[in-house]
C-alpha cells in the first residue's frame, strides 16, 4: 500500500522561517503586531513549502475558533429531504455562508435543531461546547426564539438573526418581506386584478406575518377588500393544495393568488388546472423564494426573488467584524427582494381586449 504523503504543517513553516509557532500563527491571522520583515520571512516559507493554513494553526494565535455555527430548522429540513423535494433555501444559505467564511479563513458548520424541542437547550449547549464557535447564524424560526438568543448572550457569543426584526441582542437581517409582498400585490393590481388571494406561511415564522401585512397594505391602498381572500398554509405542498382549494372554491374566487413559498404556489397551479383554470388566462400566480423549479414550470412562475446567499454572507461579515471589534451597524440590515416577472401573471380575462 502506498504511504500517505506527509502534509506541510505550521511546525514546518516555523522551522523553515526560524520563528516560533505563535509568530507564524499571527502572520496567518494578519495580526498587526508583527514586524514587516518577520511577516515577509514567514510568507516566503509558506510559499516555498506550499503550506495551506488550518483552523488548528489559526487557533494558536488567540482565542478565536474560526468556526461559525448556523442553526437550521431540523424538522422542516429533514421533511424536505425525505420527500425528495430538496431545499434551495438551505442550499443558498450554505453557499453564501461558506464562501464568505472561506474568504476570511473561517469554516461554516451547520446544525439541525428543532426549535420546538424540549431538549433545545441541551442540544445547543452541546454544540457550543464541542465547537466553541466565534458566532452563530440563526435562521427562521430559530431567529425568533428567545431561549436561543438568551443562551448565546449568556455565553458571550456573537450572533445574527435572519428574518427577525424584534428588539433584542444579535444582528437583525431581513429581505424586507413586507415590501416584497406589496411589490407582488401591486404588480397584480397594475394588471387589473381586484380579487387577489394570499396563501400565508406558518405563524411561527415572522416573515409569514410580514408578507400578509404587505399584501393587506397594498390592497388597502388600492381600495380593494381582503375579506375571504386569505388562506393559511405551512410552506408544504399539501397545505398549498388545501389553501388554494379553499380560495378557488369561494362563490367569488380570486383571479390571482400569491403564495408564501414556491411549493404552495406549485400546489395552487395544480389545483387551478384540476378545476379547468388556465394559468395565466384564468388565474395569475406569484410565488415567494424563486427556487430553480419555478423557472421550468409551464408557464414559468412570476416570483419574489429572495437573495438568501447575500443575506447569509452579510451575517458572516457582521459576526467576524464584531469578533475583531470593528464597527457594525446597530440598525437592521435589509437586503431587498426583487420581483421576477414571468409567464404566470397577466391581466384577468375579463379585462382583455
Amino acid at each position: 500500500m502506498a504511504r500517505r504523503k506527509q502534509s506541510v504543517t505550521i511546525k514546518h513553516v516555523a522551522a523553515d522561517a526560524g520563528v516560533s509557532l505563535q509568530t507564524v500563527s499571527r502572520v496567518i491571522n494578519k495580526e498587526p503586531n508583527v514586524r514587516p520583515e518577520m511577516t515577509e520571512r514567514v510568507q516566503r516559507s509558506i510559499e516555498k513549502l506550499g503550506y495551506v493554513p488550518s483552523i488548528a494553526a489559526q487557533r494558536l494565535g488567540g482565542s478565536r475558533s474560526y468556526l461559525i455555527l448556523a442553526l437550521n430548522d431540523r424538522e422542516r429540513t429533514i421533511e424536505g429531504w425525505r420527500a425528495r423535494e430538496g431545499s434551495d433555501w438551505v442550499d443558498q444559505m450554505l453557499l453564501g455562508g461558506m464562501l464568505t467564511c472561506a474568504q476570511h479563513g473561517y469554516r461554516l458548520i451547520v446544525e439541525l435543531i428543532d426549535t420546538h424541542s424540549d431538549h433545545i437547550e441541551r442540544e445547543l449547549l452541546g454544540a457550543i461546547a464541542a465547537l466553541q464557535p466565534d458566532g452563530v447564524i440563526l435562521t427562521p424560526p430559530h431567529s425568533e426564539n428567545r431561549l436561543i438568543s438568551d443562551l448565546l448572550v449568556a455565553h458571550g457569543i456573537s450572533f445574527a438573526r435572519i428574518g427577525s426584526l424584534r428588539p433584542g441582542p444579535g444582528f437583525a437581517l431581513t429581505m424586507d418581506d413586507e415590501r416584497a409582498a406589496r411589490l407582488a400585490t401591486g404588480h397584480l393590481i397594475d394588471l387589473g386584478h381586484r380579487r387577489i388571494g394570499f396563501i400565508a406561511g406558518p405563524p411561527a415564522y415572522g416573515v409569514s406575518g410580514w408578507r400578509v401585512d404587505g399584501w393587506r397594505a397594498a390592497m388597502a391602498a388600492a381600495g380593494l377588500p381582503t375579506d375571504g381572500l386569505l388562506a393559511d398554509g405551512d410552506f408544504t405542498y399539501a397545505s398549498g393544495k388545501a389553501a388554494a382549494a379553499q380560495l378557488l372554491g369561494r362563490p367569488q374566487p380570486p383571479t390571482a393568488i400569491i403564495a408564501s413559498n414556491d411549493q404552495m404556489a406549485l400546489a395552487a397551479m395544480e389545483v387551478g388546472r384540476d378545476q379547468g383554470l388556465a394559468v395565466p388566462r384564468d388565474l395569475s400566480l406569484i410565488s415567494f423564494d424563486d427556487t430553480p423549479i419555478v423557472r421550468f414550470t409551464h408557464p414559468p412562475l412570476t416570483a419574489v426573488v429572495q437573495r438568501i446567499a447575500e443575506v447569509t454572507s452579510r451575517a458572516v461579515e457582521l459576526i467576524i467584524a464584531d469578533r475583531i471589534d470593528k464597527d457594525v451597524p446597530a440598525e437592521p440590515v435589509i437586503v431587498p427582494a426583487e420581483l421576477a416577472i414571468r409567464g404566470s401573471t397577466a391581466a384577468p380575462a375579463r379585462d382583455r381586449t
